[in-house]
């Protein structure tokens, strides 16, 4: 996994030794650690690594850790012979869009969320997560740039269950959320609220293996009786220390038996015994395998200052504060007076949820009056969709657009990529967005029915309606279509028809509507009228005259309705 390159332009250079806790993972199982190398051949040695073709044979080497010592000159030193080694040719990938490959490539090799939270406890600087209770607020949180986030087991029974932190969520219902969270995010380290393991020792390790594959970087336990609840509300009450430490001794085995995750140790002994306890638990669950210290409720700076003052094993690991905002038990600091205190991560609880529950009621006062959020409350439709990731799904579905399947359509239609690229730009407020186009005036009678082939072709045309923000006036916004723009991109410099049927005796239009000169199979079936002529060749006979937009190419008159199509 060092690099897909030949065994002779690999690094001389040894791959790092693996951490004691792996070695003694591997002698405790009775396993050896093993190095896996992938070797791709270089027919033509006058050609860099980088031209080797993709599909040139590959060889898989399983070399043990215990032969690469002595720093062999080259990989090729500790490479078996070619005869033992398994041989293949990789399928051949499809081609991607520019800078795919390097970006997909760098998450690849990016590691997981657990040694993104690894590396950050290593670095220099206090780490400050805003909690985060669904996926679109975990969402935010990544975009607006945070190191971590917690998801709060408060907030998450808040927005999913309406109910107090009271031990009513489940661990099925918190992993479920968790999901959906790593799903919405990319790399941002999430810590997830375990609560009391929801049982005895066993389910402890049951929830920390389910939540590492869920993919959370960190894991909390604590040590309240079941049901627990809020560590800032009344009638706290604790497991005794030895059932505590089983806690945190089962979540650390079942980290050591595999899954990748953090141990987050809490104690609400402050608030249940006393100060006394609270430490005397921290040094314990140091000793029993925890990874970070937090200690919920804290009255002042005096017990902030000696939960980071441990001594033993205490002392190297990381503590955690919690400044819980509005009014709770531990005084709130800055996050810089945190870091100089001794503290390395800092969650702040309430900040996300509380905002929203005071927006949401603010805006249901107006509602009463029919006084919808005005733009500063609201923002636009477009600042909306750029936070749900519409430009996103947008850049990506262009990346799998389908080809026209309406005969004759390839050069005009290439498949929604076009329509995404606007949209996206659109929602993003690029410049030089389409203006906004009148709607079509209501038709007097219904049109037929469009056959399957036709309905195929409206489909693979219509374009994506976006919100957009009026330059006009700045409180105001309105809806825009981007068809035209759309439909010029999609066809490059190819012609449309305006098919327009007009009342004789009013003279008011019932249908006005633009269709592309490579769709004219299924003009019959959007307008009736025109069945019996050979609409196809009147079309294709004013393309090849060269006549100039807004002529007539083609007019009859059904009963009361005329109908004309004009070049464009």
């Amino acid at each position: 996994q060092i690099a897909p390159a030949p065994i002779h332009s690999l690094p001389t250079a040894l791959p790092p030794p693996p951490s004691p806790r792996a070695e003694e993972r591997c002698r405790n199982a009775n396993r050896s650690l093993t190095w896996h190398v992938c070797v791709r051949d270089r027919p033509d040695r006058s050609l860099p690594p980088s031209a080797v073709p993709a599909a040139a044979t590959m060889r898989l080497l399983s070399v043990p850790q215990g032969s690469l010592s002595g720093r062999p000159r080259s990989w090729a030193a500790v490479a078996p012979p070619r005869s033992s080694t398994r041989s293949f040719r990789p399928a051949p990938a499809a081609p991607s869009p520019r800078g795919a490959g390097a970006a997909s490539r760098a998450v690849a090799t990016a590691g997981s969320r657990t040694d993104t939270l690894r590396r950050l406890l290593r670095q220099d600087g206090i780490l400050k997560g805003p909690c985060c209770h669904d996926a679109l607020s975990a969402r935010l949180i990544e975009r607006a740039g945070f190191s971590f986030t917690f998801m709060s087991g408060f907030c998450t029974s808040a927005a999913k269950l309406g109910a107090p932190d009271t031990g009513l969520i489940s661990y099925a219902e918190m992993l479920d959320q968790g999901r959906y969270i790593m799903e919405a995010t990319k790399t941002i380290p999430v810590i997830g609220d375990g609560d009391t393991g929801y049982g005895n020792a066993m389910n402890v390790k049951r929830t920390v293996r389910g939540y590492a594959q869920a993919g959370f970087a960190g894991i909390l336990i604590e040590d309240q009786v079941s049901p627990k609840s809020c560590g800032h509300v009344r009638g706290k009450r604790v497991v005794s220390r030895e059932e505590a430490v089983l806690r945190i001794r089962a979540a650390a085995d079942a980290r050591d038996e595999g899954a990748d995750i953090l141990i987050v140790a809490r104690t609400d002994a402050r608030q249940a015994v006393s100060m006394d306890e609270a430490m005397a638990r921290c040094a314990a669950f140091a000793d029993a395998g925890a990874d970070i210290l937090f200690v919920d409720a804290l009255e002042s700076e005096a017990e902030m200052a000696q939960l980071c003052t441990l001594g033993g094993k205490a002392a190297a690991l990381p503590k955690m504060a919690n400044m819980l905002e509005g009014g709770g038990k531990t005084p709130m600091m800055r996050p810089e007076q945190l870091e100089k205190m001794g503290f390395k991560l800092v969650a702040y609880p309430l900040s996300l949820l509380g905002v929203s529950i005071r927006a949401m009621e603010t805006a249901l006062e107006g509602l009463k009056d029919g006084v919808p959020p005005g733009p500063r409350q609201l923002g636009s439709f477009a600042d909306i969709q750029a936070a749900v990731g519409f430009p996103e799904y947008f850049a990506e579905e262009g990346r799998y657009a389908l080809s026209s399947p309406v005969e004759g359509a390839a050069e005009t239609v290439t498949g929604s990529a076009a329509t995404a690229a606007a949209a996206a730009a659109a929602i993003s407020g690029s410049k030089g967005a389409s203006p906004a186009e009148p709607s079509p005036k209501p038709s007097a009678e219904p049109a037929a029915e469009p056959t399957p082939q036709a309905a195929s072709a409206n489909a693979a045309v219509e374009a994506d309606a976006v919100i957009e923000e009026q330059a006009t006036n700045a409180s105001t916004r309105s809806l825009s279509r981007t068809a035209k723009n759309d439909d010029k991109k999609r066809s490059g410099d190819a012609q449309f028809f305006l098919v327009r049927i007009t009342d004789k005796r009013t003279g008011l239009v019932k249908l006005e509507t633009r269709i592309p000169t490579g769709f004219l199979a299924g003009l019959s079936a959007l307008v009736p009228s025109v069945q019996g002529f050979d609409v196809e060749k009147l079309m294709k006979r004013a393309l090849s005259t060269d006549q100039e937009p807004g002529s007539t190419v083609f007019s009859t008159v059904q009963g009361d309705d005329k109908v004309e199509v004009f070049l464009e």
